[in-house]
């Protein structure tokens, strides 16, 4: 296992900043998580990291290593693809030995590796097939595997399991976190899906247009986001930020501020907000309420609403909770804390 230290890392392409300044310790260990939408630079610091890129100021440690210009192959890391990125030529257990046979391992070493990283992926028996033969989410054990058999000091992940369906998509992350529990290795995993992040992560690094906003636990993140964007980003639906120059009800909190309140902490009330019902989602037990507020859209969830009421233009009264408030400032989008 070792540390990552990312100090100053500025990368550009031409006269686009991919990754501004960026500066964040990883600890040894850590299960830390990259999140932030397309074009924010999160794949770029991954391949930064891995030596696929160079930045074009700062530095990169692993452990107290200085490996800013070291090759990947001298950097004892294992980097995941989105795209499984297998050898179609070649078996399971081809792709899995194929970096222990480029190392010049013995045979019988390579066979026992492969075979207990295979037995700790559940895929004993696939090892026989080629990819074409594989479903997605075989395939990406086959790839996880390859990456763990090397015994790396670093694990890194870019979008793994994006092209994989939902389903899939659950049950392979609870593999990745049980698989984390059992190596212990430092890894390092960019996703734009919050669940993901927020289910994966023990810490997690928001990023967009190159800079990094906020870093921390999951639900630290979540409850207490340093600005607008990371309010906005994390949470779904999306919590809901209002300009107080708009409406006289938000005018005790002042001028040019933004009110934001997630979904989840607007109560239906007798007397209040008067809104009308855009549309309505019902998703199991859950309503999501898309409610019309002087031309905006107001997201509301609730489980309390009769279905006679679901119907387009209803009128519904909303009450804000107020220890739930959250206020930004409108032309820098950072948290007012209060």
């Amino acid at each position: 296992m070792s540390s990552v230290r990312i100090e100053n890392v500025t990368k550009k392409f031409g006269n686009v900043i991919a990754v501004k300044d960026l500066s964040l310790d990883i600890k040894e260990g850590e299960f830390m998580v990259f999140l932030g939408p397309s074009g924010c630079g999160k794949t770029t610091i991954l391949r930064i990291i891995a030596g696929l890129e160079s930045p074009t100021e700062g530095k990169i440690f692993i452990g107290d290593k200085d490996v800013t210009n070291l090759s990947p192959k001298e950097r004892n890391i294992a980097m995941v693809f989105q795209s499984y990125s297998l050898y179609p030529h070649m078996t399971a257990y081809d792709n899995i030995a194929f970096p222990l046979r480029i190392a010049k391992e013995k045979k019988d070493a390579v066979d026992n590796r492969v075979k207990q990283t295979a037995d700790l992926l559940s895929i004993g028996n696939l090892l026989h097939k080629k990819p074409r033969e594989l479903s997605g989410g075989q395939s990406q054990r086959v790839a996880v595997g390859r990456a763990i058999v090397r015994e790396p000091t670093l694990f890194l992940f870019d979008e793994p399991l994006s092209n994989l369906d939902a389903k899939l998509r659950v049950q392979m992350r609870a593999e990745l976190a049980h698989l984390h529990n059992e190596l212990g290795v430092t890894s390092i995993y960019v996703t734009h899906d919050q669940v993901e992040a927020m289910t994966l992560g023990q810490r997690i690094a928001v990023l967009k247009d190159g800079l990094l906003k906020q870093v921390g636990k999951p639900m630290e993140v979540f409850d207490n986001p340093d600005n607008e964007f990371v309010a906005s980003f994390l949470g779904s639906p999306a919590m809901n930020l209002i300009e107080t120059n708009k409406y006289d009800f938000l005018s005790s909190y002042g001028k040019d501020k933004i009110v934001g309140i997630r979904p989840e902490d607007i109560e239906i009330v007798d007397s209040g907000i008067e809104t009308k019902l855009d549309v309505a989602e019902v998703i199991g037990g859950e309503i999501i309420l898309y409610l019309k507020l002087n031309g905006e859209i107001i997201t509301a969830k609730t489980d309390s609403v009769e279905e006679s009421k679901l119907k387009p233009g209803t009128k519904f009264n909303l009450k804000f909770k107020e220890d739930k408030i959250y206020l930004f400032n409108a032309d820098t989008g950072e948290r007012i804390r209060t």
